[in-house]
């Protein structure tokens, strides 16, 4: 995942909304959205290293992870995408888990970690220095810098999804998946500086990337409700932004 904005405890029917893209090399190797036997969760799965970039647990926590962009920072450490997987194959809340994560966030790759239970959410880094933040309700958004940097494509995911929480239907997620699939590219004004080079930092700046060898591979909503239930819709993509499939999985238990 490498944009996310998510509604946390503020929309009437969704405790948490949440609307992301994965961006990864499209030669990794993943298998979809689907309902795991053990750990019984539903998420997408790394086959490289073993883990998810989102995923959500039976017992309505979610959690979702995303890399750091810095190419002078070395990509070293443990596998980022088993932090989710371990928050959610646990039985530790938001905030328990924050409080034990910092003792070893140094030991994985640069990484952006959110996570949510019933009651709680929490912002984790570890660049430049192991951290954790709580999330108060709100809309908030997260790409591949830190937690509500004002990127321009985090930004406007933002404003759509406070527009969509404020007049949409909430089971109309179309909205949604149309500002993931945004192609606009911002002005050189606008753009961050991330070491990457202007080309670069150009191509990356629209929500949905395209490209032959990397680019957006996945949108996801989220959509958990005060009492539990919800679901997960996921869309992928191939090189170029070819369609790829759609699957929706159900979140049928209850909140504890």
């Amino acid at each position: 995942m490498c944009l996310i904005a998510f509604a946390w405890q503020v929309h009437p029917r969704w405790r948490l909304l949440l609307a992301g893209n994965r961006d990864e090399f499209h030669a990794r190797p993943s298998l979809p959205l689907a309902r795991w036997e053990q750990p019984p969760i539903i998420a997408g799965k790394d086959l490289e290293a073993g883990g998810t970039w989102l995923g959500v647990a039976d017992d309505g926590r979610c959690s979702v992870v995303t890399n750091v962009r810095d190419p002078r920072d070395p990509q070293q450490g443990r596998s980022r995408g088993l932090l989710a997987l371990d928050y959610l194959a646990g039985s530790a809340g938001a905030i328990e888990h924050a409080h034990a994560l910092l003792d070893t966030a140094a030991d994985y790759r640069p990484f952006n970690l959110l996570t949510f239970d019933t009651q709680n959410a929490f912002y984790l880094g570890n660049r430049p220095e192991p951290r954790a933040q709580a999330i108060t309700p709100g809309v908030h958004g997260l790409s591949n810098a830190d937690f509500n940097t004002p990127w321009p494509k985090t930004r406007a995911l933002m404003r759509r999804l406070q527009a969509w929480v404020e007049g949409s239907e909430p089971d109309d997620f179309a909205p949604l998946f149309a500002a993931l699939a945004d192609p606009h590219v911002y002005p050189d004004s606008e753009l961050p500086d991330t070491g990457v080079g202007l080309e670069r930092e150009r191509w990356l700046s629209s929500a949905f990337i395209r490209g032959e060898s990397y680019g957006t591979r996945a949108s996801t909503v989220v959509a958990i409700g005060y009492d539990g239930h919800g679901v997960v819709v996921e869309r992928r993509f191939g090189a170029m932004g070819r369609e790829e499939g759609e699957t929706a999985v159900p979140i049928v238990a209850a909140a504890r």
